[in-house]
């Protein structure tokens, strides 16, 4: 590993740790081993063929390390840790406003577990990382080209360990959950550059000793600050070090060992393809990764390595790509850093560019970033030669820290300015909290033995000397602080990288006049009825209402429903806060009709589908899409699902579904659909069938037992215009025997409806009930069941009118007054529709005024016996009003080619011997109308 002329490189270091272990480990033992092997990590990896540059995810000092670097050696080939499947994508960051992720995203899987899909993998880019500044050199560099080299999208799912890894406990010091937080989902983040100890006692021995509180702001102090100036051997022989030192301490975590063993294997392997398919010097080459897998130990290392691992193929998953919105409180919540790092960072990095005078790489033309100034045109400078590997180690470890002097000034302003944004946000802050401030954060340094605040310790005097025991706005004082160093700075996708979905959007939704890419609601008015062109603004608005999540979309004013025309809308619009939802939608298809269809089928097919469910979808496909071919098709299946079913759970929605869809085709359709007729006609036999057992079932509840009735009884015209057989229906209903007393009113009610069971018999029965002390406590049960059965039996409103009142005046109050809780939430959860009813029926019958209430009669206490009998006494004179006027009966009877001539009145009844001779039908219209 370290022959020939360079092999006294370390030699002296070597002998130095070779001591201090035998010293404080009493011994040769392992940790001799531990540290010696630190040493040859780095030697094995300093004396490659092919230059490695390690770095750390979002670091300051890798970026500015890589930007000189990259001046120093003009690489002509840069080997990238990037998933190799998304180099198409790294042009387009160019119309990108950093930070931005480059997603590779999957719904149709094949090959992984169904439970896993949407398949999401990113890579957040922020101009703070040394893998930006790699990717801007290479792309805007004539004759160099860019290679990702680490595993393909679908191979992290193939290597994934999910199904057995055990979950990790949440990390303190991780950000809050907000909107920015979530811009990745739940996407697997692609770590570049992961360097954190995956030894719990090691990291909580550094965080200990170092007086620090979590791992960033160790990394920030003894990491960030002294590499930020250091050459550039010394840079990478220290991250070599730290990244041999991480990965020599980790626990046995096999799988993840494997796995990013396997990740070295891979990315060597590609590499070497590269050099043999190319024919590249190694020389003139860049191999960017993380400091984790530069100090790898596998057979496949290097350019002479082994080529014994085998790349499995890709699975037939079909992956988009796309860029996707990121942000610094997204980064720190996939990667488990603590709130504020990266915009901490990002100030760090921006105070570097200033000190050192590094010019860093940016893509020409990139959003957001500042203007260069115009240069004289200077002679191009030849690379600088690379030299033999020093030991730059053994200084480095044994110099004293330096003692970066106290910027009164900075720490000055950071104390005003905090200040200044407390007052803003509610505190009471004042010049004296400034001061205090400024003298707590030398306090806090002092005691963490550092000569100069980091921003970690201004941030915790801020939180001491500001913050009280409320917060009294939306944000706290630490939030405030994250916010003044730099802020959560959210990216954005340019028009030109949005996929084809996205841009359409855009372009229908221009009419409105908005800046619909930028962050933030956007008020939009449609005034549709003055300028009708912005109906397709409108129906945009509404599928993206029902594709996205809540609040990119939102209506002020304004509804859709079947049948009706919009007038006027009012909607609150968010599309650029919601950018990523947008974007994800163009990897389901090229337009929101498309998208809004294949979700449709998909909910509509899905094997847990109720009929219900079913029937939603041919709403939502007339709504939106005005499809009547999809509308026809979902409608059909929906008939093989309600057939299918056994149970009467979705009943209620299934009666409401099927009566909006019934009016609104018989008012706009001249003929019915053909599946909703089968629908009807099937599902009256169903109901049928299923209505015995379900009067019987504890699990039935009342109300999907009324709406089975509902649907049996307001569907029954057409369904016996269908066919259907009304047999049915009384056999269903004759062979109900339930039990509990609100099924068996209902039960009543649907003999009322049928004509078995006469109003006089049921207000008789309801009598008896009250009559019986042992019935009275559960007859508020059977006036809940009453209460259900106005649904398919409406035309009882009035009678159910009369047992409450008859209840209210009898019921004693133990029984009452429990009772009434109940009913007013019954009425509120399952019966909203039925009570306006009760109400105006209620208003029918009782007086409008309280001074009528003493004089007050019910209509059915009052004896209709007694009028009818008088009537029946005045004889025959009923029909003296037709000899008076004979014009209509005339007219009638020329209509009808009758003839005839009138006799007078005083002839005598002889008009009436047909009822004479035929009783029967009198007495049957009798007994009918006093059943009413």
């Amino acid at each position: 590993m370290s022959g020939g002329a360079h092999e006294g490189t370390f030699e002296g270091l070597r002998a130095q740790l070779q001591e201090a272990a035998a010293t404080f480990a009493d011994g040769h033992d392992a940790l001799e081993g531990i540290l010696l092997g630190i040493v040859d990590d780095v030697d094995h990896a300093v004396r490659e063929p092919l230059e490695i540059f390690p770095v750390c995810h979002h670091s300051p000092a890798s970026a500015i390390a890589m930007a000189r670097r990259l001046r120093e050696k003009q690489p002509k080939v840069v080997y990238l840790e990037l998933c190799e499947d998304m180099a198409p994508l790294l042009t387009e960051l160019r119309n990108c406003k950093l930070p931005v992720a480059v997603q590779s995203f999957a719904t149709d899987i094949d090959g992984f577990p169904a439970e896993w899909s949407p398949l999401s993998v990113v890579a957040p880019i922020t101009e703070a990382s040394a893998e930006y500044q790699a990717i801007a050199y290479a792309l805007d560099t004539p004759g160099v080209e860019l290679v990702l080299v680490d595993r393909s999208s679908d191979h992290v799912f193939q290597w994934d360990t999910r199904g057995t890894a055990t979950a990790e406990p949440a990390d303190p010091d991780a950000p809050p959950v907000e909107d920015e937080a979530a811009l990745h989902g739940d996407a697997v983040g692609v770590e570049i550059g992961d360097l954190r100890p995956r030894f719990a006692e090691l990291e909580e021995h550094l965080l200990r000793h170092g007086k620090v509180r979590h791992w960033s702001e160790w990394w920030h102090q003894y990491v960030e600050l002294p590499l930020g100036d250091s050459d550039h051997d010394t840079y990478r022989q220290v991250m070599l070090l730290i990244g041999s030192l991480f990965r020599r301490l980790a626990p046995g975590d096999t799988q993840r060992v494997r796995v990013d063993e396997d990740r070295e294997r891979y990315m060597w392997t590609r590499m070497r393809e590269h050099l043999a398919a190319t024919g590249a010097d190694p020389a003139d080459c860049l191999y960017v990764c993380g400091a984790f897998h530069a100090a790898s130990r596998v057979a496949e290392f290097g350019v002479h390595g082994t080529d014994t691992f085998d790349i499995s193929p890709p699975s037939a998953t079909t992956w988009q790509h796309g860029l996707i919105p990121s942000s610094h409180a997204a980064i720190e919540a996939q990667f488990g850093l603590a709130a504020g790092s990266v915009s901490i960072a990002a100030t760090v990095w921006a105070k570097n560019v200033r000190r050192t005078r590094v010019e860093p790489y940016r893509l020409a033309g990139q959003t957001g970033a500042k203007k260069p100034r115009a240069k004289k045109a200077v002679a191009a400078v030849d690379p600088v030669p690379d030299l033999p590997p020093s030991d730059k180690l053994t200084g480095f470890l044994q110099q004293p820290p330096a003692l970066d002097r106290l910027d009164e000034a900075e720490l000055l302003g950071w104390s005003v300015e905090i200040v200044r944004a407390a007052r803003r946000n509610g505190y009471l802050a004042s010049t004296a909290d400034a001061i205090a401030v400024f003298e707590t954060s030398i306090l806090l340094a002092g005691m963490r033995d550092r000569a100069r605040p980091t921003p970690y310790d201004f941030q915790d005097a801020a939180v001491t000397c500001i913050e009280k025991d409320t917060v009294p706005g939306r944000r706290d004082v630490r939030r405030l602080v994250e916010i003044m160093m730099g802020g959560d700075r959210v990216g954005q996708v340019g028009y030109d990288a949005l996929p084809p979905l996205a841009r359409d959007v855009h372009d229908r939704l221009a009419p409105l006049g908005l800046k619909l890419q930028q962050s933030g609601v956007k008020r939009a008015l449609l005034d549709i009825a003055s300028q009708p062109e912005l109906q397709r603004c409108s129906d945009v608005l509404w599928m993206l209402r029902h594709l996205m999540p809540q609040g990119a979309a939102r209506p002020i004013m304004g509804e859709r429903k079947l049948g009706e025309r919009p007038i006027q809308e009012s909607w609150d619009l968010a599309l650029g806060t919601h950018q990523r939802a947008l974007i994800e939608l163009g990897y389901e298809g090229v337009s929101i009709e498309q998208v809004l269809e294949q979700r449709l089928r998909r909910t509509a097919y899905d094997r847990r589908a109720t009929a219900a469910t079913v029937l939603e979808t041919v709403e939502d496909a007339t709504l939106y899409l005005r499809s009547r071919r999809l509308a026809d098709e979902l409608g059909t299946h929906a008939l093989e699902v309600l057939s299918a079913e056994r149970s009467v759970d979705g009943a209620p929605e299934v009666l409401r579904r099927v009566r909006r869809l019934l009016a609104y085709y018989r008012t706009g359709e001249p003929v019915l659909p053909p599946w909703i007729e089968s629908f009807v006609k099937a599902g009256y036999a169903h109901y049928c069938t299923l209505l015995p057992t379900a009067f019987t079932d504890e699990d039935a509840t009342v109300r999907q037992v009324a709406a089975m009735l509902g649907f049996l009884f307001s569907m029954e015209s057409l369904a016996l215009s269908l066919g259907c057989d009304r047999t049915q229906l009384e056999l269903a209903v004759g062979q109900s025997h339930p039990q509990e007393p609100a099924k068996t009113a209902l039960l009543w009610a649907a003999q009322v409806q049928l004509g078995h069971l006469s109003r006089a018999d049921l207000r008789a029965r309801c009598d008896e009930l009250l009559g019986n002390p042992l019935v009275v406590p559960a007859y508020p049960r059977y006036l809940s069941g009453f209460v259900q059965a106005l649904d398919p039996v409406p035309g009882l409103t009035g009678f159910v009118v009369e047992t409450v009142s008859n209840a209210f005046g009898r019921l004693p109050d133990p029984v009452l007054l429990p009772w009434l809780p109940t009913l007013i939430t019954t009425l509120r959860s399952s019966g909203s529709e039925l009570a306006p009813l009760l109400i105006r029926e209620a208003g029918r019958t009782f007086p409008g005024r309280l001074a009528a209430l003493d004089s007050w009669v019910p209509p059915w206490r009052a004896q209709p016996e007694a009028v009818r009998s008088a009537r029946r006494a005045e004889g025959g004179h009923g029909c003296a009003l037709l000899a008076v006027h004979p014009a209509t009966c005339d007219a009638a009877a020329s209509l009808l080619g009758c003839e005839g001539e009138w006799e007078t009145v005083d002839s005598g009844p002889a008009g009436v011997a047909l009822t004479g001779r035929h009783p029967e039908t009198a007495a049957a219209l009798e007994a009918l109308l006093a059943g009413t």
